[in-house]
C-alpha cells in the first residue's frame, strides 16, 4: 500500500541522512603568521636610531644545515621594501642549484635618500629631501656595527656581498669605488650615476687604474631609461678599459625593462652569474 505522499518524502529524508558522511566535529585553525626568516632591531650610535634588520637563511643540503654561510646584504631590506622579493629569488635559485646559499641581509629604511647619497654640489641634487650625503656614515654603520652584529648572531663566512638598485645602486658603486675592500661582491641595477653631476664616473679611471687589494667583482644592469643606460654603459667600458686582472665588472643592457621592473630580472641574472656555484646545478 503506498504512503501518503508526506510521509515518502520524511522517509527519503531519512534514508538520504543515513547516506551522508559524519558531520565532524573539527574548526579550521585561526590564522597564525607567516614567517620566512627572523627580524631584529639594531641601536646606532653611528646613526643616532634604531635600525631594523631582516635576515633570510636559505634551505640547503640536509647535511649543512648548520654551515656557516656568506652574506648577502641589501639597503631596500624592508618588508614593504625589496626584501621579500630577494630572498624569494635566492630561495628559489639556491633551490636549482644555480646560486651558492647565501645568508641575506635587509636594512630596512628609515631616510633613504640620506643614507644612500654620497656628497654633491649640485643644487637640483640636494632637492630630493630634506637631508642627503649620508652614504659614508650608513657604511660606517655597515662596518662598525652591523657586520660585528650578524658575525655574533649567525654562523658565517668573511666572504660578503651587496646588492641595491636605483639609489641604492648608486650606493653599491659608490662603495665599490670609495671603499672596496668592505664587500667582495657588488651587484648594481640601474644605479643613480647621475647624482652629483655623475662624480663616480669621473673618479672611476684613477680608482681602476690604481687598485691593488684583493679581487673584486662589479654586476651592473641597466633599464630602458636613457640617462641611467648611457651611464652604466660608459662605467662599464671605464673599468674595462682599465685593464685591472683585480677587477671584474659587467654593464648588462635589459632594454625592455624600465626603473621600475629592472630589479627582479636584473637580480636573477646577477646572482646566478656572480655568485654561481664553482660547478654547475645538480640534476635531480
Amino acid at each position: 500500500m503506498l504512503l501518503p505522499r508526506f510521509f515518502r518524502i520524511g522517509a527519503l529524508a531519512l534514508l538520504g541522512l543515513g547516506c551522508a558522511r559524519p558531520a565532524t566535529a573539527q574548526q579550521a585553525t585561526p590564522a597564525a603568521p607567516l614567517v620566512i626568516g627572523q627580524t631584529f632591531t639594531l641601536p646606532s650610535r653611528v646613526l643616532g636610531e634604531t635600525r631594523r634588520i631582516n635576515v633570510y637563511r636559505p634551505a640547503g643540503a640536509p647535511d649543512s644545515a648548520g654551515a656557516a654561510l656568506p652574506v648577502l646584504y641589501m639597503p631596500d631590506g624592508g618588508m614593504a621594501e625589496d626584501f621579500l622579493h630577494v630572498a624569494g629569488l635566492v630561495q628559489v635559485l639556491v633551490g636549482n642549484g644555480t646560486m651558492r646559499p647565501f645568508l641575506l641581509v635587509g636594512i630596512e629604511n628609515t631616510e633613504r635618500r640620506r643614507d644612500l647619497t654620497g656628497p654633491t654640489t649640485d643644487p637640483q641634487d640636494r632637492k630630493i629631501a630634506p637631508r642627503v650625503s649620508g652614504s659614508a656614515a650608513f657604511r660606517q654603520f655597515l662596518r662598525q656595527e652591523l657586520m660585528p652584529e650578524v658575525q655574533k648572531r649567525y654562523r658565517v663566512t668573511p666572504e660578503k656581498a651587496i646588492i641595491g638598485e636605483s639609489l641604492a645602486g648608486l650606493f653599491v658603486v659608490e662603495t665599490f669605488l670609495t671603499e672596496p675592500d668592505l664587500f667582495d661582491t657588488y651587484l648594481a641595477f640601474d644605479p643613480s650615476l647621475w647624482w652629483n653631476k655623475e662624480h663616480l664616473l669621473q673618479m672611476a679611471p684613477a680608482v681602476a687604474r690604481q687598485y691593488q687589494g684583493p679581487p673584486k667583482t662589479l654586476y651592473m644592469a641597466a633599464s630602458s631609461q636613457p640617462d641611467i643606460a648611457r651611464e652604466t654603459r660608459e662605467l662599464g667600458v671605464i673599468l674595462q678599459k682599465a685593464a685591472n686582472p683585480r677587477l671584474s665588472t659587467t654593464a648588462l643592457s635589459l632594454p625592455n625593462e624600465t626603473h621600475a621592473t629592472i630589479y627582479h630580472p636584473a637580480a636573477l641574472r646577477g646572482l646566478r652569474t656572480v655568485l654561481a656555484p664553482a660547478v654547475g646545478p645538480v640534476k635531480k
